[in-house]
């Protein structure tokens, strides 16, 4: 079901509720419980259906993929600080995939173990590209002068002035244009870095309040001319300065699609103060292995059906209505799990199967 009409069936429902509720005692509070009880049983059923698509399954159900990851500190020694500074922003990362359960941990002084549950083989290359992206964002301005003195320099007239250094700069085309590139002369040193972008959304970038004002100065020093947007050392943009900008905000331009601009926004959201590089790539089997979870559905299954039967022969009419109740309940559970992306593990399961014992006695008090 799409939002929207999921939307408008919760607000249909919530107004049954509200007339339930103001409805007195008789046979039209009666219709109205017996018409939201369908209707909610129905919105549940289409929510699991199909269940193998629907419902998310944990890292020890499902098994996924493993990343070993290593902090390259270069010429400093990582600290615990360091290291936990990356569990965390590895963290923020994983969620940016929307998969449950992951497992995030520390091993050693250097390393970080991260198991994601369900990837396919498209979302392991985002994943992997996701870990491992430092996100280092920067600005720098470009040589004020049009690209007269980078020719100079190509034509051996001129030198390249030492805080500056040439960079290429790959315009994004359409997709039946061949890529252009272009050659920049940018300052080396970042005139503004990222660690005073305080949020981010897309191509949207807004700085704190020290990085408003430095931003502002700049801007306002080189109207006309053009700065690089540089992440990971690549040039992203290279806009022209049309104005002083002092509110603090900034767009990043370029034609991305909609995948590229939200893995942009969760790297720059969660920069990395220290490098890491991938040291292992493996699958990671479900903890109890396929054959023993089929065995424990298959005898969840059973002991559901047994304890349908004896209640019903023990009880026979109210363990018929009791049935019904339970199986209401198990329908209605299921399926707000699954509607808020809630995760099934093992304990899950447990918790689950705990639920059934205690809606029988339940049921058996009330009817």
């Amino acid at each position: 079901m799409t939002p929207a009409l999921t939307f408008f069936l919760g607000l249909g429902l919530l107004v049954l509720f509200g007339w339930y509720f103001a409805t007195d005692l008789g046979l039209r509070k009666r219709l109205l419980a017996m018409t939201l009880m369908v209707l909610l049983v129905a919105f549940s059923i289409a929510t699991i259906w199909p269940p193998n698509k629907k419902i998310a399954l944990g890292l020890d159900i499902q098994g996924g993929t493993s990343f070993l990851i290593r902090l390259v500190g270069g010429e400093k020694t990582i600290n615990k600080g360091m290291l936990d500074q990356a569990v965390e922003v590895i963290r923020k990362r994983v969620d940016y995939f929307g998969g449950g359960e992951p497992i995030i941990s520390p091993v050693g002084n250097d390393r970080i173990l991260v198991q994601i549950p369900g990837l396919d083989t498209a979302k392991i290359q985002e994943a992997r590209d996701q870990l491992s992206r430092v996100a280092k964002l920067e600005f720098r301005l470009v040589y004020p002068d049009n690209g007269e003195h980078l020719r100079a320099i190509d034509a051996g007239q001129d030198v390249i002035p030492p805080e500056y250094r040439i960079e290429s700069y790959t315009l994004r085309t359409e997709e039946n244009e061949k890529p252009r590139v272009e050659r920049l002369l940018v300052k080396k040193k970042a005139d503004l870095g990222g660690d005073r972008v305080s949020e981010s959304h897309a191509y949207f970038l807004k700085f704190d309040s020290d990085g408003a004002k430095k931003f502002g100065q700049i801007t306002e020093q080189n109207k006309g001319h053009r700065f690089a947007i540089v992440l990971d050392g690549v040039i992203q943009s290279t806009p022209v300065i049309r104005d002083a900008i002092y509110g603090g905000d900034a767009i990043i331009t370029g034609k991305f699609d909609e995948k590229e601009a939200r893995g942009l926004a969760s790297v720059l959201e969660n920069p990395l103060q220290t490098p890491v590089s991938i040291e292992e790539e493996r699958s990671v089997s479900p903890t109890l292995g396929l054959d023993s979870i089929r065995a424990s559905i298959i005898a969840g299954l059973m002991g559901l059906a047994i304890t349908l039967v004896c209640v019903l022969i023990y009880y026979r009419l109210p363990g018929l209505v009791a049935n019904l109740a339970l199986i209401i309940n198990l329908i209605l559970l299921i399926g707000a799990l699954t509607m808020f992306r809630f995760v099934l593990t093992l304990p899950g399961i447990a918790g689950i199967i705990l639920t059934i014992g205690l809606s029988v006695d339940a049921s058996v008090l009330i009817y």
